[in-house]
């Protein structure tokens, strides 16, 4: 049964502030909850329904609260419009990276992200390419909020959302040898005719801006997305998500 105080805190870690307050966050559905039980993040409480459970009774640890509630108690929590079945909330875990290993990797450098929809497609994106550093300016939309996590599909729990100060952390890497800093821009060079490297950092700006431009300087190699055919109008821009889907792709495809 679902207590007033466990209800009033579930609707407490929906805000950002709450969420920092306690360090954790929530997962909700099949989907999500399933990709949760198999990393290696804490899982604090799974409240779900009774089939649910018994379901899933042998992946779940003797130090998670469980609760049995009813279709219409987990309405009451649910942050989406078809609740299913599971309800499960976890500790926001403690991120590092090595920055040996950095430079000889390819990863993700996030620029003033608002859209949680963005971000969380984002993830899914870098999981799907074997990145598994996303460094996102501290102004982006908060990784533990409900609909980043939602868009996630799990990817969440492989790929690390580390938020960094960029004007701090890009210089820290300007000067690494065989280390390239991309960007997309408008002004940039046509991505297919474009040398690439299998490690290195590619800046995604924010949907309405850009990459800002004190951050432009770090770039090495800016790359431009074209359209097909060049002399037809086409859209003003790409989203940003469907942007990274394209570059990552690109990258992937030569190395």
């Amino acid at each position: 049964m679902l207590s007033k105080n466990k209800t009033k805190f579930i609707n407490s870690i929906k805000k950002k502030k709450y969420r920092e307050l306690h360090q954790c966050f929530f997962a909700e559905g099949e989907k999500l909850v399933d990709e949760l039980l198999n990393s290696d993040f804490q899982i604090t409480d799974i409240l779900s329904t009774k089939d649910w459970i018994e379901k899933n009774a042998n992946r779940l640890k003797s130090e998670v609260e469980i609760t049995e509630i009813s279709e219409t108690e987990l309405k009451k929590i649910s942050s989406l419009s078809t609740p299913n079945k599971v309800f499960a909330i976890a500790a926001q875990p403690e991120l590092s990276y090595n920055q040996n290993e950095i430079q000889n990797e390819l990863s993700l450098i996030l620029d003033t992200i608002n859209d949680p929809g963005n971000l969380g497609t984002i993830i899914r994106i870098a999981d799907w390419f074997g990145i598994k550093n996303i460094f996102c300016s501290n102004d982006s939309v908060d990784v533990y909020n409900p609909k980043v996590v939602q868009a996630s599909m799990g990817a969440i729990f492989r790929v690390k959302i580390h938020y960094v100060d960029l004007t701090e952390f890009l210089p820290k890497f300007k000067q690494s040898e065989n280390f390239k800093i991309f960007g997309t821009l408008l002004d940039g060079n046509n991505i297919y005719n474009e040398q690439l490297s299998k490690n290195g950092f590619i800046i995604m700006g924010s949907e309405s801006h850009g990459i800002s431009e004190y951050l432009r300087t770090f770039i090495n190699t800016k790359l431009f997305i074209p359209n097909f055919p060049e002399n037809i109008k086409t859209s003003e821009s790409l989203n940003i998500s469907t942007a990274t889907a394209i570059v990552c792709s690109e990258f992937r495809r030569r190395f």
